[in-house]
């Protein structure tokens, strides 16, 4: 049985694992990215690498974005539109507005595209392991196209409900404790460091205590070994925590514990770290306090 054709835009520090992940289950893949240098390792690893999405889409049977914002979803898609097959199912995997993802399903809906809402969660070593946790709402139709694919990159898939936006609502709730508790283990870590506990000692104990989270455990090691490779960006929750206050302010709903955290990343991106690991957080604290979160060496 022949696999289908799939139109891959945006092979970054999570699209890229992900389309890798479809080629290796079978699926003629066609992945479009800015970089040259994105493009050229997606082509290594045996796709065909376009620059412009709208040779991603053209004979696609579905259409997968893994961009980071809105904007670019809708830029990608008004170049790719015109020339996706007419019924070819478009997944969206960015976090993006609720709201925005209701709009644009209404419009795929008109032209005769069936959509899925479907952000993803895990870190980039989840997305090369093929071991995505998928948000996923949309038609039956949207679901019955995209799953074989989704299976190629996840290993769990949430079935949320028929229509856009859903899957969105909860993308959102999840980046907001993901952004609060990445601002929590940093700012935690650097007051232990400052008061004097030993960093490497601190992050042992709190990994098997009571005030461990995900975060935690995920990303302290990244400041332990004062590598800040940006496997998911300041920028990123600069972006997303904006996405949860705004919706807030829509719904006349407080969020003190969501805006502090954006507050963090907002001053770690003023200071130059945008790019940089999330983690990089925690230098806005060691700036302030003439301190150092590190690890002892083991060399």
């Amino acid at each position: 049985m022949e696999r289908q054709r799939i139109g891959f835009v945006g092979l970054g520090a999570m699209g890229g694992p992900m389309a890798a992940n479809l080629l290796r289950k079978g699926f003629a893949v066609r992945g479009c990215d800015l970089s040259p240098q994105a493009r050229a390792d997606f082509a290594a690893a045996g796709g065909e690498a376009v620059a412009e999405p709208a040779a991603a889409a053209e004979g696609a049977a579905l259409l997968l974005l893994a961009v980071a914002t809105a904007e670019q979803a809708r830029s990608v898609l008004d170049a790719a539109l015109p020339v996706l097959p007419a019924g070819s199912t478009v997944v969206l995997h960015a976090t993006v507005p609720p709201d925005f993802a209701r709009s644009l399903g209404a419009a795929l809906a008109e032209s005769g595209h069936p959509f899925l809402d479907a952000p993803i969660s895990g870190g980039r070593r989840k997305a090369e392991a093929g071991e995505l946790v998928i948000m996923a709402s949309g038609s039956e139709a949207a679901f019955a196209a995209a799953q074989p694919a989704l299976e190629a990159m996840a290993a769990k898939i949430y079935r949320l409900g028929a229509e856009p936006g859903i899957a969105s609502t909860v993308k959102m709730i999840n980046q907001h404790l993901a952004g609060v508790h990445i601002a929590a283990a940093c700012e935690a870590m650097a007051l232990g460091v400052r008061a004097g506990a030993d960093a490497s000692v601190l992050y042992e104990v709190i990994s098997q205590s009571a005030g461990n989270s995900w975060m935690f455990t995920n990303r302290v090691p990244h400041i332990l070994a004062r590598d800040f490779t940006p496997l998911s960006a300041v920028e990123i929750f600069v972006k997303d925590l904006g996405i949860v206050l705004d919706a807030g302010r829509g719904l006349r709903f407080p969020l003190p514990i969501a805006a502090a955290a954006h507050q963090l990343f907002l001053a770690a991106a003023a200071a130059g770290l945008g790019r940089e690991d999330d983690s990089a957080v925690v230098k806005v604290y060691e700036r302030l306090a003439g301190i150092v979160v590190e690890g002892r060496s083991t060399g």
